[in-house]
């Protein structure tokens, strides 16, 4: 694993508009608990709602209509339970207690991946550092897709903003069946392991948890259900790709749009702007303020109060946000929130020009 610098940023001045922003969030906004007992209840609700479905599953699954109907409805609660409470868990923003943020947390075991090591490269190298080339894992996740200007360039990718629509809503099985494995065993810009040891101990909960994903997911059904399983592995397969296309909408709405900025670290590690400069400058809303957009992502919709607040539960976003227009106008910094269709467009025609040539793009240092 090469060794590089850790990007460190520029030291914030003793007057730094964000100390007042923060501020200005504690105590017109974080004083009321019951936006974040609003949170925990969504959570809850979010993860019963998995369970009904998957109990439908295999109260109705003889009809195989109902079967695939009740596996699609489990994978989007599956991805919106991701995206809304495991995200905030993960950092410790549903429950009031670390532990108990850390137990649901599990959720993503239930779902077949590993909340450990998901946790680690989150926290660890996109919120710190993200579109840093050579840092944010969360962006560079596969040769098939060049985001970075630095990635290698290969003649396929003149064609990524093409078939990156066939592979989108595959993103799911990938994550289970082939980034996992990457990140546990993988060398090629295996960026987690630059900062982080796996334990022992997750390598085994790696295989636990995908045996016992399989076991509930196909073989109980199988098992109960008069089905071929076959049709059970179909319905499986199809909640897959209708989570996927659901999930994906979130990850590249917010730090990919066709204007992204990707800095190239200097060989000292010191970054030209201070932290908040650079979230702002890389982080993108979606549709924020939209009642279902919020509803079914989260603290991605208000993305860019999640990054500079992120231990802080997504409820409290739709608030948080309009203090961070205001700071932003006040002292001419980036804020950008565009329409979800507008995001997505955006995306993928930054997938076409980063996929022209291996030159197209500076290093984004500002």
């Amino acid at each position: 694993m090469e060794t590089l610098k850790t990007p460190v940023f520029k030291r914030a001045s003793k007057d730094d508009f964000f100390k007042k922003m923060i501020k200005e969030v504690q105590e017109k906004v974080l004083t009321n608990k019951n936006i974040q007992r609003k949170n925990i209840y969504k959570a809850l609700f979010l993860l019963f709602l998995f369970c009904v479905f998957y109990a439908c599953i295999l109260l109705f699954g003889n009809t195989t209509k109902l079967l695939f109907l009740f596996y699609i409805l489990m994978g989007f609660s599956m991805i919106v339970l991701f995206v809304n409470s495991f995200h905030d868990a993960a950092h410790n923003a549903v429950f009031f207690s670390k532990k108990q943020n850390r137990w649901f947390c599990y959720v993503l075991e239930l779902f077949g991946s590993n909340s450990e090591i998901w946790i680690q490269r989150h926290i660890l190298l996109h919120h710190p550092f993200p579109n840093v080339q050579n840092w944010d894992c969360d962006i560079k996740q596969s040769d098939l897709v060049r985001l970075f200007p630095n990635s290698k360039w290969y003649h396929f990718h003149k064609y990524q903003h093409i078939y990156m629509w066939f592979l989108y809503p595959f993103y799911t099985l990938i994550w289970l069946f082939s980034r996992d494995f990457k990140d546990f065993f993988g060398t090629k810009d295996n960026y987690l392991k630059r900062v982080y040891t796996i334990p022992k101990i997750e390598y085994v909960k790696l295989f636990v948890s995908k045996l016992f994903m399989l076991f509930y997911m196909l073989g109980i059904p199988y098992l109960v259900l008069d089905q071929k399983f076959s049709t059970i592995f179909l319905a499986w397969f199809a909640m897959h790709l209708c989570s996927s296309v659901v999930g994906v909408v979130a990850l590249i709405s917010t730090h990919v749009d066709e204007e992204a900025v990707f800095p190239m670290p200097p060989e000292d590690g010191k970054m030209s702007m201070t932290w908040v400069e650079h979230q702002l400058t890389v982080t993108k809303d979606f549709s924020a303020g939209n009642p279902i957009a919020d509803f079914l992502y989260g603290g991605f919709t208000h993305h860019v109060a999640h990054h500079l607040f992120p231990t802080v539960g997504h409820t409290y976003y739709p608030k948080i946000t309009p203090i961070i227009r205001k700071y932003a106008a006040t002292y001419n910094m980036p804020y950008t929130c565009y329409p979800v269709f507008h995001a997505i467009r955006s995306h993928f025609r930054l997938l076409k020009n980063s996929g022209a040539s291996a030159t197209i793009f500076s290093h984004g240092e500002l």
